[in-house]
């Protein structure tokens, strides 16, 4: 049920977008406690976007789930920051990050909703 999208303005190659959606996928399930076989992640390179009125790289991210905390919200903001950061070469500043914590009854799945 965690969903997170990802758009950059920076092309990834193959090789490390498998390895970015890998790290993801992994910190995702890690942090919200959900199991790695529920989390989805897209991932968007070479989008047309500027920020603070340049195109340096930059990145924007939506992460969705059911019981999203504003403390685990805090929390994936640093870790996600972070990957990119490391992974990507984007600084936290040039990153933002939309959370929404979605009701249970409006998460479908398998041909109904977890709720």
């Amino acid at each position: 049920m965690p969903y997170l999208k990802l758009k950059t303005n920076i092309s990834v190659n193959k090789e490390k977008s498998s390895e970015l959606l890998t790290q993801f996928s992994q910190l995702l399930s890690k942090e919200t406690g959900k199991p790695e076989r529920y989390i989805m992640i897209e991932l968007n390179d070479k989008t047309k976007m500027i920020f603070a009125g340049n195109n340096e790289p930059l990145a924007y991210l939506e992460f969705k789930s059911i019981g999203l905390s504003s403390e685990q919200a805090k929390s994936l903001s640093a870790s996600i920051s972070q990957l990119i950061n490391i992974q990507l070469k984007i600084p936290a500043d040039r990153v933002y990050i939309e959370f929404s914590n979605c009701p249970i009854n409006f998460w479908g799945w398998n041909g109904s909703t977890f709720g």
